[in-house]
C-alpha cells in the first residue's frame, strides 16, 4: 500500500494518524521519517486518538519511550534521536515492546532502520509552514483513509 496526502493544519495530520489508527490491530511498527518539527507528533496524538488512548500524548524526546495505555490497544511512542543503532533499541528492550501486542510508532527511524522491517512508514515533509505532505508506504489493508 502506498499512499500520500498534503495536510494543511496540524488538526489535519492529526486526523490521518487518527484514521491510521482507528485500523490498527496490534502489533505493527509505525515508522516515521520527517525532519524536526515535520508533524511526527501531531501525526502520533492522531495515531493514540485512533487507539482510543484517553492520555495526552507528548514527544519522548528526553524519555526515548512513552507508554500508552487505558486504550483498545497500547502505543509505544519512541524517540530515536539519540540512538546510534540498533543495538541500543535492543538495550533499551525492544523486543519486550514487540511482544506486547501494542503499537510501536517510532520517531527517527531512520536511526534504527534495521530493527523497522515490515513496518508502515509515514514520511512527513514540510512544504510550508503549515502544509505538509505525508506518504504512508506499507501495511497491506490500510489504503483509502486520507484527509
Amino acid at each position: 500500500m502506498r499512499m500520500q496526502c498534503v495536510t494543511r493544519t496540524p488538526e489535519q495530520t492529526e486526523l490521518l494518524g487518527e484514521r491510521l489508527g482507528r485500523r490498527l490491530r496490534g502489533g505493527e511498527i509505525v515508522a516515521f521519517r520527517g525532519g524536526l518539527g515535520a508533524g511526527k507528533t501531531a501525526f502520533t496524538r492522531g495515531l493514540a486518538r485512533g487507539l482510543e488512548i484517553p492520555s495526552r500524548v507528548t514527544s519522548p524526546t528526553y524519555t526515548i519511550v512513552n507508554e500508552y495505555t487505558g486504550g483498545r490497544l497500547p502505543l509505544f511512542h519512541f524517540d530515536m534521536y539519540r540512538l546510534d543503532s540498533e543495538d541500543d533499541l535492543f538495550d533499551i528492550g525492544w523486543e519486550d515492546y514487540l511482544r506486547r501486542g501494542g503499537v510501536c510508532a517510532v520517531e527517527w527511524s531512520e536511526n534504527v532502520s534495521g530493527a523497522m522491517q515490515d513496518a508502515i512508514t509515514v514520511r512527513i515533509d514540510r512544504l510550508s509552514d503549515e502544509e505538509r505532505r505525508i506518504t504512508i508506504e506499507g501495511g497491506a489493508g490500510y489504503a483509502d483513509f486520507g484527509v
